[in-house]
């Protein structure tokens, strides 16, 4: 297997002909993937690992958070992985690890928290709005921005992919960093750039609102065939006569059909819909049988995982070995420019 990161070791504050971006992303284990999260995220996300040195993790301490059951954490976590492999990410090409597999940016977290100005959490969108909302906010959900910038600064990230909602992260991030690196040296901690993934809110769920598990309105990637069937044929549609055109564009079935059909189904089905004169239980079995095609091959590699949990096992343990040696070095960094004393154990290795 290749290492990646023999391409990008240490800070390289200053950019070389030879360095590659490093491209960084965690994926929450909340849940089965639904198609919200393949097309306007994952899916995307999986496409950049040719883009230079990609790194993706399953973010369990972020998911600690909201998921209380710890077997159901560690099957949302197995199934996280398997899943990303299925759908494409390829170990090959890319390092995919467990975030709590890196100790490294538990510490990292902690240095992070010591110039983190109470101003600037209070003002993150998750604690304020839960706490808007007269819900409980933990110190986890407080801090939360805080770890998430040790997950991105200790891979010395060039580029964060995420969406709108999550760009004020990015931003504390780079808040967190210039701080630090004010205080202590220039150039301890490399300033990510987010990049915004396009579509992200824009997959319909089968109520027509935003695909979201909170609506209950979900269509998952690996669901079986039949129960997904099931779910599609029930989906929500308008009472408009089957003789009247409609524009395409503003239909969520049509809009759900156009991720999964091929180029040429989505362009006859946008004429279909302009002519008029058909039934929405038409578009619905070919809404079912896209999708099957669409994943038929991702279903057979997870299939294959599936029977293989070492394999699993063992993507993941490479994956974590390579991000402690980029994170140690990181931490070494941040230690020394603090006055701690020793060193982590990690890093110096590349």
């Amino acid at each position: 297997m290749t290492d990646v990161l023999e391409m990008n070791s240490g800070m390289q504050s200053k950019s070389t002909s030879t360095a590659r971006m490093r491209v960084l992303s965690g994926i929450q284990p909340t849940g089965r993937f639904h198609w919200g999260n393949y097309f306007g995220a994952i899916r995307q996300y999986i496409e950049l690992q040719d883009a230079g040195d990609a790194y993706y993790f399953i973010a369990d301490l972020h998911a600690l958070t909201t998921v209380r059951d710890p077997e159901r954490l560690r099957g949302f976590v197995r199934d996280a992985a398997i899943d990303l492999v299925a759908l494409g990410l390829d170990p090959e090409r890319a390092t995919l690890f467990v975030q709590s597999d890196v100790p490294e940016v538990a510490e990292l977290t902690w240095l992070l928290m010591t110039v983190a100005p109470m101003g600037l959490l209070e003002r993150c969108h998750a604690y304020k709005d839960k706490k808007a909302r007269g819900l409980t906010a933990d110190a986890g959900l407080f801090t939360y921005p805080v770890l998430m910038a040790a997950d991105i600064l200790a891979y010395d990230a060039d580029v964060v992919p995420v969406g709108e909602d999550q760009v004020q992260h990015i931003e504390v991030c780079r808040d967190l960093a210039g701080t630090f690196n004010h205080l202590y040296g220039d150039d301890i901690f490399r300033l990510p750039k987010p990049r915004l993934v396009d579509g992200a809110a824009k997959v319909p769920g089968t109520d027509g609102q935003k695909m979201s598990k909170s609506y209950e309105n979900t269509i998952e990637v690996f669901e079986n065939l039949p129960a997904q069937k099931k779910k599609i044929m029930r989906i929500t549609t308008d009472s408009r006569s089957m003789e009247e055109p409609k524009d395409p564009q503003q239909d969520h079935l049509y809009q759900l059909f156009s991720l999964v059909g091929s180029e040429k189904e989505v362009v006859e089905m946008g004429e279909l819909y302009r002519r008029g004169g058909f039934g929405y239980g038409e578009v619905k079995k070919a809404v079912v049988a896209a999708a099957k095609e669409a994943f038929a091959t991702a279903r057979e590699r997870r299939c294959e995982l599936e029977s293989n949990p070492s394999k699993v096992d063992e993507i993941l343990a490479v994956g974590a070995e390579r991000a402690r040696m980029v994170a140690g070095n990181v931490l070494e960094r941040a230690r020394e420019a603090c006055g701690l004393r020793g060193s982590s154990t990690r890093g110096r290795k590349q």
